[in-house]
């Protein structure tokens, strides 16, 4: 049975927007929670797409701000970037080509909201420490299960799907649920 893949790299071309908003907000936590940084690479056509390279976080804390702060800051700036394109497309049946483009840029953003595989088994691993607290691992192993699934389904574009998800599902959310 054949089926129809595409490369991890020409999804990362196609949503290049994501990526590099990815390892700037990486980045720039890394600035902001004063952790050493290596090499930056914000784009390559390669595996993975962008990364930082930088020491491992001092605390709990620090790992849960440099793991899950690129996640919410992609989704929350891709839904929100998209859904002034969304948003008529979905109350009034009207697109325009501004509006496609906004579309493309959120769903581009979002769909790199997820770490990687490994980011998100640092992320794990901190949570699970013996300097993590009982409080800390109640709270964050739902969303760090849920992150890993993100990071592991990439091969299976579930990535692209949640970018889709999160442009087109906060509007219709809104647009639907409210009076």
């Amino acid at each position: 049975m054949n089926t129809l893949a595409i490369p991890s790299q020409v999804i990362a071309l196609l949503t290049f927007p994501g990526v590099v908003l990815h390892e700037v907000v990486v980045q720039l936590l890394c600035r902001w929670l004063r952790i050493a940084m290596g090499d930056v690479c914000y784009i390559r056509f390669g595996s993975p797409a962008g990364y930082v390279i930088h020491e491992p976080p001092a605390d709990v804390c620090q790992a849960l701000v440099l793991g899950l702060g690129p996640f919410f800051v992609n989704s929350i700036l891709g839904a929100f970037i998209a859904f002034p394109a969304i948003f008529p497309a979905l109350e009034f049946r009207v697109s325009t080509t501004g509006g496609y483009v906004l579309a493309w840029l959120g769903v581009s953003i979002a769909t790199h909201a997820f770490p990687s595989a490994d980011e998100t088994g640092e992320l794990w691993r901190a949570v699970w420490s013996p300097r993590g607290s009982t409080l800390t691992r109640l709270f964050t192993t739902p969303l760090v299960a849920f992150m890993y699934g993100g990071a592991l389904g990439h091969f299976i574009c579930l990535d692209l799907l949640y970018g889709i998800g999160v442009v087109v599902l906060a509007p219709a959310l809104l647009l639907y649920t409210l009076p």
